[in-house]
């Protein structure tokens, strides 16, 4: 694909760029541009003003400054898995792409991470395993730590030991005037506020510390049955899911699950019902709070005590790039009648198009005030329903926005009314993502870090 070069009056502007970043630079017409500017979610294709991959800090903020000059606005991005809030918004921005910020160092005796902007939670993960430990990492390997913990991290430990922004000690950040901080609790404290749980916004994060877990071998795995199987599953999983001690965290899916090779042979290809998860503790204790679910008889059982390194692709979630949709609500409960409403949207017979529809189990450590404190210290509700839909022909990604609407619309009478905001891509009103008291002073934060707004708001309030 080919893309007309700017006016040259523009380009004159934009060619300072060219001198940054050791020359990893792209503009519009450059024969790597349309490579640089695409997202992990290729369902956007936006066409920035400049693409720049910055691998250190002045770097940044060299970027920072000479955008500011040119008239232009900064958006950091990582692996673009949460792309779709930004779609169209970036003709007069440059796309600031952290991927060479790779620093990562795990500190074993003080069970803690430093991180770059461009670092996955894979190589966390593998890293910190090595260790005998763990941490509050996404359900896939592929998802960047830096993006998934401003927005708050859901982990296969959350109900045990609350969201992964809650685990953050310190925040790197270059500012709107190119200046860098870093921002702990005695220091810059209101950045480090906003950054557990903010989504970003207030200026480009280089780096993050985090606490890790002390885990090595959690018990894990899945339970499978096919999807004929889906009312009876879901409605024993939620009231079990409803009352399960704290040590346990799973979700429980519709999974409809494509002809992969990658994907185990008892699922590939088939329609089926998946509960995963990971209990924390003792094993003998582990499959005596899953005996519940196991009594139902599931054809494929992997749960057993594992390297805490495995759970990063315990939930078989795609790793190439890919036209993704996601949509999800925060519920109260899930009733019977909740369970029918879900299965008759998404389950055998629905028509239903989505990859899979999924019900992470919450509360927990997960409902409870962090420690800490942060924009997001908690989840409102008791559980996270999310539809999630691949389709390469952008044809088709309307029907995939009809399925997950229906699902959601089904779930209304059980809603919350809250969001969490990392796993919904259509626009939305924001402020639904957090308390009130915590979105005002989340604004007001934003507003003192970039007072001219030369940050892509990843999330711009209603007007």
């Amino acid at each position: 694909m080919t893309t007309t070069p700017p006016a040259p009056a523009r380009r004159a502007q934009l060619e300072v760029l060219r001198e940054l970043c050791g020359g990893a630079v792209s503009l519009p017409g450059d024969p790597l541009y349309d490579e640089a500017r695409v997202p992990w979610n290729l369902q956007v294709d936006d066409r920035p003003a400049a693409v720049a991959y910055p691998a250190f800090p002045d770097e940044v903020a060299a970027v920072v400054r000479a955008a500011a000059a040119a008239d232009l606005q900064v958006a950091p991005q990582g692996t673009g898995h949460g792309a779709p809030p930004l779609a169209g918004r970036l003709a007069d921005a440059v796309l600031l792409r952290t991927s060479a910020m790779t620093e990562l160092r795990i500190d074993a005796g003080n069970r803690t991470a430093r991180v770059g902007a461009g670092v996955l939670w894979g190589d966390v993960v593998e890293r910190a395993g090595a260790a005998r430990l763990a941490s509050r990492h996404m359900s896939s390997p592929g998802v960047g730590v830096v993006g998934s913990s401003l927005g708050g991290g859901l982990s296969w430990y959350g109900r045990r030991h609350g969201l992964q922004c809650s685990a953050i000690t310190a925040v790197e950040v270059v500012l709107a005037d190119g200046s860098f901080v870093r921002a702990t609790d005695d220091s810059d404290s209101e950045l480090l506020w906003a950054a557990r749980g903010g989504g970003g916004g207030f200026g480009v994060v280089t780096a993050l510390e985090f606490d890790l877990l002390p885990i090595s071998h959690p018990y894990a795995g899945m339970l499978v049955w096919d999807w004929a199987q889906a009312r009876r599953v879901l409605e024993v999983w939620a009231e079990w899911a409803s009352d399960a001690a704290d040590v346990a965290t799973t979700v429980a899916r519709l999974f409809q699950a494509p002809e992969l090779a990658w994907l185990p042979p008892g699922i590939r290809g088939r329609q089926v019902v998946v509960i995963d998860g990971a209990v924390v503790g003792d094993a003998q204790r582990a499959a005596e709070l899953l005996a519940p679910l196991r009594a139902m008889r599931p054809e494929i059982d992997t749960f057993a005590v594992v390297p805490a390194a495995t759970l990063a692709r315990l939930h078989l979630e795609p790793e190439e790039p890919a036209a993704a949709y996601a949509s999800s609500v925060l519920v109260d409960d899930l009733p019977d009648d909740a369970i029918e409403a879900l299965v008759a949207t998404a389950g055998p017979g629905s028509g239903s198009r989505l990859l899979f529809t999924e019900v992470r189990q919450l509360g927990g450590a997960l409902s409870r005030p962090a420690p800490r404190g942060g924009a997001l210290d908690r989840m409102d509700g008791t559980f996270l329903v999310l539809g999630v839909g691949v389709d390469a022909d952008p044809s088709g990604w309307a029907s995939l926005r009809d399925d997950a609407d229906r699902v959601m619309r089904a779930l209304e009478p059980w809603a919350t009314g809250g969001l969490y905001l990392s796993m919904v891509d259509d626009e939305v009103d924001v402020r639904r993502g957090w308390p009130q008291e915590a979105w005002r002073r989340l604004a007001s934060i934003r507003a003192a870090a970039d007072p001219q707004g030369l940050f892509v708001n990843p999330r711009p309030p209603p007007k």
